[in-house]
């Protein structure tokens, strides 16, 4: 098939945030689909440039990152990005020539801000939600980018495992939601074997935006989450580091965690790799919404820990249903569940290395999450 991925890493200009992206690119160009990358702003790009810490409207920072992001995996003529009229990549004429022609536009993660007729072209669209709870609460609150990308799309898919169980509150705003899930490249996210590694680790955004409010409930983000363990460092030897981006580096390394500057530590993809296989294991709190609304959520993060054979201790948002705990990968809900799943990881590391790896090619491997996704869009 022809498949066009519309996603965001020129305006996210994040290591994490760009694999989200690759792993689709990666994962379908393996199953032998021609595969092309686009990134719509809308009628301006406003994107947030780390390295000079202010706004631009300049295309040249975003694709440059673009280019330096996909070149390297084989996808430095297969991409576009546009704002307004002005596009870079390929040429104009070329991408309306793939849009005529493709089998599938997949939008993931967020609304297309701006749908030109020619996105109506491919014979299928779809929607991949990597939000659940807050996409959801952004459609049943109306949000006209949402509302307009979503019924533009045949399919709805949503990485949120629980929506429609009885103890989830997440709404489904009258959408049919089919259940998918992260897809890795595993040849790109080698088993590292290092029982020495020191640091449970993390990359975290304080806040990633304003919390939302549905039904007079207010659903936030890791900001309300994260002082519930904020003293964890004081009751284990196991020593933290966090990646850290939107709070103050001291509001956390008083309480003992060590704080590195999280748009460094994910400043490439290729950074943001290195950071997570020189960790011993992954500690992850989750954004309050996920937790409160039981919605299943399992972070592309965290699958790349479990790949690269790092075991990953994360806060639980209702995972015991569909995915096996207990080895590889530990949940907890308060500190006390969280000092007890880092003991158990440190008293057999290399049994946990091995079981996370498992996890990561039973359930997260690029050829076994992504064609019963392509045949459910299809279909």
């Amino acid at each position: 098939m022809i498949i066009i991925l519309a996603g965001s890493i020129g305006r996210f200009p994040i290591g994490g945030n760009a694999w989200c992206e690759m792993q689709y690119l990666l994962g379908l160009s393996a199953l032998g689909h021609d595969v092309f990358y686009l990134e719509e702003c809308g009628e301006e790009a406003w994107i947030y440039n780390w390295e000079t810490e202010e706004l631009t409207t300049e295309l040249e920072y975003p694709t440059t990152y673009i280019r330096d992001c996909l070149g390297p995996i084989g996808f430095g003529a297969r991409w576009i990005y546009r704002a307004g009229g002005r596009s870079v990549g390929m040429e104009h004429d070329t991408f309306l020539d793939i849009c005529a022609q493709a089998d599938l536009l997949i939008v993931r993660g967020g609304p297309i801000v701006l749908w030109r007729s020619e996105y109506g072209w491919p014979k299928r669209r779809i929607f991949i939600d990597s939000d659940p709870a807050f996409i959801q609460i952004g459609l049943a609150n109306g949000n006209p980018e949402l509302v307009g990308t979503i019924e533009r799309c045949e399919r709805l898919f949503t990485i949120g495992q629980r929506i429609g169980s009885s103890d989830c509150s997440i709404p489904t705003a009258g959408r049919r939601w089919l259940k998918t899930m992260f897809p890795i490249s595993l040849p790109h996210w080698p088993l590292v074997e290092d029982a020495l590694a020191t640091y449970f680790t993390s990359v975290m955004q304080w806040r990633s935006y304003p919390e939302v409010v549905y039904k007079g409930i207010s659903y936030g983000n890791k900001d309300k989450e994260f002082p519930k363990f904020m003293d964890l460092p004081t009751r284990t030897a196991q020593p933290f580091q966090i990646a850290l981006t939107g709070a103050p580096p001291e509001y956390l390394s008083k309480h003992g965690w060590e704080v590195v500057p999280g748009w460094m530590a994910s400043r490439t993809p290729w950074s943001y790799r290195t950071f997570i296989q020189e960790s011993r294991a992954e500690f992850g709190v989750a954004k309050h919404g996920y937790v409160l609304t039981r919605s299943g959520w399992f972070s592309d993060r965290t699958i790349c820990y479990l790949a690269s054979g790092r075991p990953a201790l994360v806060q639980d948002t209702g995972l015991h249903n569909w995915l096996p705990t207990g080895k590889g990968l530990l949940t907890f809900s308060d500190v006390h569940e969280a000092v007890r799943g880092i003991d158990a990881i440190n008293a057999d590391y290399a049994g946990h290395q091995r079981a996370a790896r498992a996890l990561a090619e039973q359930y997260f491997a690029a050829e076994r999450v992504l064609p019963p996704l392509l045949e459910a869009a299809m279909n």
